[in-house]
């Protein structure tokens, strides 16, 4: 017990950026997997498979009326995210990281999603809309589109990117996941033309997921560049800023893990129960779009408060 406690809290980047559901349960019951995996020698990415499989299947029950369609389309979920907890924690324990497991564990969600999307459409476009004598038809189409891709999409990869930032100022590089568009482009360039197909995919990809960040969060650039310009590195930024920095950067990060998979989630396992799948998207493109943009001022708010500070100590 001991033993699984530590590998536990190792696997627990920082208690400021970790939801409590992920903590207490997910993670745990990831990690039972894990070792499960380890002790049968199963390779990381056929759990991210097994997770991919899953989430597929959880879309299918979601297309269908009926509690048991339902229910069972929220535990299929459930295992799906337990799956996809536990090839990271895996992963590290068997030092069986690859290009191959970075390709997949990226694509598993976006693929749950997608499928979830489908599925919900499917179900509702031969339904009334409420309160009109009108079938939803392909306007429920529209809204999933509006849900997914403008919606959903910019809200989570930059949730991500502000916890990675907040690690960042936390506990320095090694201790984040933050990359550049600069940095991954450079890879994507240095590898060869013929080859590495797959690679040359990966991190094109990759780099413009990247720039989309960089081009959402001006001011942050702007304090990056500064910091470097001044000091080098975060790492080597007074401690007072740092602490300015992570103190605004906190109260944020509860907005940032309403964004990520635990509260989309829930959120569609009651619309589905209750029969009503089409507020799913409704509540993505009205109270996420809130969060999303609350957060987002905020935090530029913030980089540019401490943007203002060193330059206010550089002038002494």
């Amino acid at each position: 017990m001991t033993k699984f406690k530590e590998i536990l809290d190792s696997s627990i980047k920082s208690k400021d950026t970790e939801e409590w559901l992920d903590m207490y349960f997910t993670r745990p019951v990831g990690l039972v997997i894990a070792l499960a995996g380890k002790r049968v020698g199963m390779h990381p990415n056929t759990i991210t498979i097994i997770s991919i499989v899953l989430g597929l299947g959880a879309a299918y029950m979601f297309a269908h009326d009926g509690l048991a369609y339902n229910v069972a389309g929220v535990l299929l979920l459930m295992a799906a995210n337990f799956c996809d907890s536990a090839d990271g924690q895996l992963a590290r324990l068997t030092g069986q990281k690859t290009l191959a497991g970075r390709i997949l564990d990226g694509f598993a969600g976006d693929v749950w999603f997608f499928a979830i999307y489908v599925a919900i459409c499917l179900r509702t476009m031969y339904r009334p809309m409420p309160g009109v004598d009108m079938m939803w038809g392909v306007w429920i189409w529209a809204l999933a589109v509006i849900a997914g891709l403008l919606c959903h999409s910019p809200q989570s990869s930059l949730a991500d990117y502000y916890r990675q930032i907040h690690l960042l100022f936390l506990k320095g590089r090694e201790g984040s996941e933050l990359d550049t568009y600069a940095g991954q482009r450079a890879v994507y360039d240095s590898l060869p033309a013929r080859g590495a197909l797959m690679a040359r995919l990966f991190y094109f990809n990759y780099a413009n997921y990247c720039r989309s960040q960089e081009r959402r969060s001006p001011k942050f650039q702007k304090l990056m560049a500064t910091v470097r310009s001044v000091y080098g590195d975060v790492a080597l930024m007074p401690g007072e800023l740092r602490r300015e920095f992570l103190d605004g950067s906190r109260p944020l990060m509860k907005y940032t893990n309403i964004l990520t998979f635990n509260m989309r989630a829930l959120c569609l396992y009651v619309t589905s129960l209750l029969g009503c799948p089409w507020v799913y998207p409704l509540v993505e493109i009205t109270v996420f779009t809130v969060i999303y943009v609350y957060m987002h001022k905020r935090h530029e708010s913030l980089c540019e408060g401490i943007l203002k500070k060193i330059e206010e100590q550089k002038s002494i």
